[in-house]
């Protein structure tokens, strides 16, 4: 299934994607959070597939689509240097604070916060970056299903709900001054998130989904999931082994090459640029910065 949040005529609406139609399955005061129940668990999966043929649907088309999880309960949880050309455009464009070494030998993990989240054609606020140098970073995101503590490799795609679209909008120069990678990354609307959650069950091989995403129509990062350093399993592993993961967390698992700052002279984002990120079978984001 397809899971997304909606808003049709000044109402929030949840529910799920049925060909071109989306089945209202919550609405009013709880459906911002309604997702993230399904998710949790609180709200069984079966009692919404079980409500299509009866519920209101409404044409995709002429509803506004959210973030599937507009109100995340924690930071989205993100993984840099992951995919091994963009390790190496990253290391050598000096904006690299993390280490001396191009790969790194173990999972570098950062946090976005929760207000980043915006949804599918919601306007990025790039003036919020004083500096100028916003940038683009299309990714997958893994939606935790089950709490994990522990878990094994072997053990790790059985607490996987699902997968999403994302975009790890930066500050480039407030990354490298700050070092951490918080600020420069956390700003309000740089986290765009859509247009679905789609369950795990609809993915056969998450390792053979195609990453793209283009500016203003340019294809600027293309790859596939099997090209991470650290595959979903092992990312869950090490978030595990320390820390416990709970229903609704989401991984952002890590950017291709061909970011903005991997041009010389660095391509950053400005107003009015349109950022478009798809994945097969996932969907397609897209995002104008204002």
């Amino acid at each position: 299934m397809k899971l997304g949040t909606v808003s049709a005529e000044g109402r929030v609406l949840a529910g799920f994607a049925d060909g071109e139609e989306f089945v209202v399955c919550a609405e009013g005061t709880d459906a911002s959070n309604a997702v993230r129940r399904v998710v949790e668990g609180a709200i069984p999966l079966d009692d919404w597939r079980q409500a299509a043929s009866s519920a209101q649907r409404l044409r995709i088309d002429a509803v506004r689509l959210l973030a599937p999880i507009p109100e995340p309960r924690r930071d989205i949880f993100c993984v840099g240097k992951n995919y091994h050309a963009h390790a190496a455009e990253f290391h050598s464009s000096g904006f690299d604070s993390t280490s001396k070494e191009e790969l790194p030998q173990a999972p570098i993990i950062f946090t976005k916060a929760t207000t980043s989240v915006v949804g599918p054609d919601a306007p990025v606020n790039g003036s919020l970056d004083p500096t100028g140098s916003v940038d683009y970073e299309g990714e997958l995101g893994v939606v935790i299903g089950n709490r994990a503590s522990r878990v094994s490799k072997a053990e790790a795609f059985d607490h996987v709900f699902g997968y999403v679209v994302l975009n790890d909008v930066t500050s480039r120069e407030l990354q490298r001054r700050h070092s951490q990678w918080i600020i420069g990354k956390g700003i309000d609307t740089f986290c765009p998130m859509g247009p679905w959650i789609v369950t795990a069950d609809e993915v056969e091989d998450v390792a053979a989904l195609e990453l793209s995403t283009t500016i203003n129509g340019e294809v600027r990062q293309k790859a596939r999931v099997a090209d991470l350093i650290f595959d979903i399993p092992t990312l869950i592993e090490t978030l595990s082994a320390t820390m416990t993961l709970l229903p609704g967390d989401i991984i952002a698992t890590g950017t291709p090459e061909g970011v903005g700052i991997g041009f010389k002279p660095p391509r950053y984002l400005a107003k009015g640029d349109r950022m478009s990120v798809s994945i097969s079978g996932l969907g397609t984001l897209e995002n104008t910065i204002e």
